[in-house]
């Protein structure tokens, strides 16, 4: 059963940055499409990004676009997501997720993931 562990969450200050990173147990995690997700405290769980299976193709929740990069090192089984500009309403527990199929292309919906890593917590002060 796949693993995934998720690390670089942290308290950072509004305009700051982080860089999350998520790592994949197993030799297939290079053939799946990767995404992560926040849930804020009394929110539902909401999409953040996500990425093909060779890193090709990504996409963004609104909120988060032009300011969160996802990006992934299949050799390291590794998947990342740096983000700038940080907003105190970014602060959520993040979640990484592996796709329920194999290859695939990035998707928003919760329910197309069926592998989820622990969360890290960001949390942003203004």
């Amino acid at each position: 059963q796949v693993q995934l562990v998720e690390s670089g969450g942290g308290l950072a200050q509004a305009g700051g940055s982080l860089r999350l990173s998520c790592v994949g147990s197993g030799r297939t995690f290079g053939i799946y499409a990767m995404a992560w997700f926040r849930q804020a405290p009394g929110k539902e769980r909401e999409f953040v990004a996500a990425i093909s299976w060779r890193g090709g193709s990504t996409d963004y929740a609104d909120a988060v676009k032009g300011r969160f990069t996802s990006s992934r090192d299949n050799a390291k089984n590794t998947v990342y997501l740096q983000m700038n500009s940080l907003k105190p309403e970014d602060t959520a527990v993040y979640y990484c997720a592996r796709s329920r199929g194999l290859g695939g292309s990035p998707s928003r919906r919760g329910d197309d993931y069926d592998a989820w890593g622990q969360g890290t917590q960001v949390t942003v002060s203004s």
